[in-house]
């Protein structure tokens, strides 16, 4: 993860240091050689550590305690400078083109610090406190008619390595209390390895839904984010991974389907493994997915990655509906705007398309436990079948209905 952007990192820490040494600490302040030596401390270990960082073949080390506190501390440290200098140097371009005696800059970015800081803070120690549901109403097209009004829980993205476990049984027991036809788990079941999964047990064994709990991989649920282990241990990590669904009474989805019936009616309950672009994991098999499935048949389509909707199951399938996660919705929202919204097409909420519909939910965990209005969440899908609206023909017998009823009084008046 830092091996991808360490240069990147080493000079947002080091050039802003050396900004605002030159132009605001070295002429300014009368310091000593010690206090103005003390200046370049917290940047040098921010470089420090990053180097460190750098150079693990994993994607991330194995205590993420220390990790996510190095992370807080470059927004902590690094983030602030980086801001306040770059608004300063536009600002000194504006003060030039303007003829202006004062860098307004300098203020516009100490704002922009000031929420900057607020946002760390608040993301970091109060966002992923938060739980919501929501509540979601799809209509589409082709829905058996004994599955009108049928309710699905999904949840996604829970990231146990990462997970309070007072927020997971938070969001079980309202999972449970929301009494669903079927819940599921849309993928990222860990953060990088299984021995993550096992204090999480004993909470995940208590989902229950009359048609059953089924789930899909994710991304971060192979080995790609431990490459050097030797291929035999990576098998049986992944392994023990997919064996952690079934202990905790989850039917896991490998490029495979089941069928739910109520009556004479049955819909598809289709699940694929994950379908990424590089460098995500690309394990899908659409045709695998959906061998035996008549094209007339309702498919509620599980796939963690919500770019495999437009890319593969709408040219390749008649999928009506698809749920999604992995976006996390950038983990932040601000005036509306995600970080998410620059890398995909989808990434939070209900989209359709020519009569289809996929659904992403920016989920209930995270890698880096961070959130910024973007809460946590569980959602709550109810199928319907769309009201057909009333034809012409319909509506002129109504009105013709309307006003026989109107004139016949009229009529039975003049007689008297």
């Amino acid at each position: 993860m830092i091996a991808r952007i360490f240069i990147f990192i080493i000079l947002a820490t080091l050039l802003p240091d050396l900004y605002i040494y030159r132009r605001y600490i070295r002429h300014r302040f009368d310091l000593s050689l010690l206090m103005r030596l003390l200046w370049w401390v917290p940047g040098a270990a921010m470089v420090s550590v990053t180097l460190v960082y750098a150079m693990i073949d994993d994607f991330a080390p194995a205590n993420l305690t220390l990790f996510n506190i190095y992370l807080f501390m470059l927004g902590l440290i690094v983030v602030p400078k980086l801001l306040f200098v770059l608004s300063s140097i536009v600002g000194r371009g504006v003060r030039r083109m303007t003829g202006g005696t004062r860098n307004w800059g300098n203020y516009f970015g100490l704002l922009l610090v000031l929420g900057q800081l607020y946002v760390l803070f608040m993301g970091s120690m109060t966002g992923t406190d938060r739980l919501r549901v929501r509540r979601v109403t799809i209509s589409v097209p082709n829905l058996p008619k004994s599955f009108d009004g049928y309710r699905i829980v999904q949840f996604s993205d829970i990231h146990l390595g990462s997970m309070r476990s007072e927020l997971l049984e938070r969001a079980v027991e309202q999972m449970n209390r929301q009494r669903p036809d079927m819940i599921v788990f849309t993928g990222d079941i860990q953060n990088m390895r299984p021995d993550e999964l096992t204090r999480h047990t004993s909470t995940l064994r208590r989902l229950h839904a009359k048609d059953g709990v089924y789930s899909v991989l994710g991304n971060h649920d192979y080995s790609e984010y431990v490459p050097k282990l030797p291929m035999r241990q990576r098998r049986h990590n992944e392994q023990l991974t997919r064996e952690f669904h079934a202990n905790v009474g989850w039917q896991l989805l490998l490029n495979d389907h089941r069928i739910i019936r109520r009556g004479n009616d049955s819909i598809v309950i289709a699940g694929e493994e994950n379908d990424g672009l590089p460098p995500f994991p690309s394990k899908a098999d659409l045709k695998r997915t959906l061998r035996g499935v008549s094209p007339r048949s309702f498919v509620v389509m599980l796939q963690h990655d919500p770019s495999a909707w437009r890319r593969s199951i709408l040219p390749g399938s008649n999928v009506q509906l698809t749920l999604s996660g992995h976006t996390h919705g950038g983990q932040m929202s601000l005036f509306g705007l995600r970080p998410t919204n620059l890398t995909g097409r989808e990434d939070d909420g209900l989209y359709q398309e020519a009569g289809r519909a996929l659904f992403v939910s920016t989920g209930l965990g995270g890698f880096v436990p961070f959130r910024f209005n973007m809460d946590p969440e569980v959602v709550e899908i109810t199928l319907r079948s769309p009201t057909p609206s009333p034809s012409p023909v319909g509506r002129g017998v109504v009105c013709t209905a309307i006003c026989r009823r109107l004139w016949r009084p009229r009529r039975s008046l003049s007689k008297q």
